[in-house]
């Protein structure tokens, strides 16, 4: 019975013991999120990458004002991005600033008509390192 009794304290305090590991990795995986929040600069290459991908740029060749990337407005959670198509439409992309998600939304000024139009990962168009 002594023995039984000695055998679970002792797995009663490695246990404890093992605990304290844990506590080790939760620290890595904090500054790992930190290095993956998205500045308004990344949000900016993301969206600006991904239209360059894919739009056609060539009608803007000879007049670039017609189209163009820039960035919108700023919340505590997301930044927005604003491309404008050479058709005169408006692309809003809503760029989550802690995981990189993108929700876009087109506006078209002629019907005064907004849609969403999907997500995109930002990760996915930023270059790789």
């Amino acid at each position: 019975m002594k023995k039984l009794f000695c055998v679970l304290i002792a797995a009663l305090v490695l246990g404890t013991m093992l605990q304290g590991c844990g506590s080790k990795n939760d620290k890595n995986d904090d500054s790992q999120s930190e290095e993956t929040k998205i500045t308004a600069e990344l949000a900016y290459e993301g969206v600006n990458n991904y239209c360059h991908e894919e739009f056609d740029w060539g009608p803007a060749e000879e007049n670039p004002d017609i189209m163009y990337v820039e960035m919108g407005e700023e919340s505590d959670t997301e930044y927005q991005v604003i491309f404008r198509s050479y058709t005169g439409t408006f692309d809003y992309f809503y760029v989550n600033k802690e995981d990189g998600t993108t929700r876009i939304e087109t506006y078209v000024p002629a019907l005064d008509k907004t849609e969403e139009n999907g997500t995109i990962n930002l990760f996915d168009y930023l270059e790789k390192n």
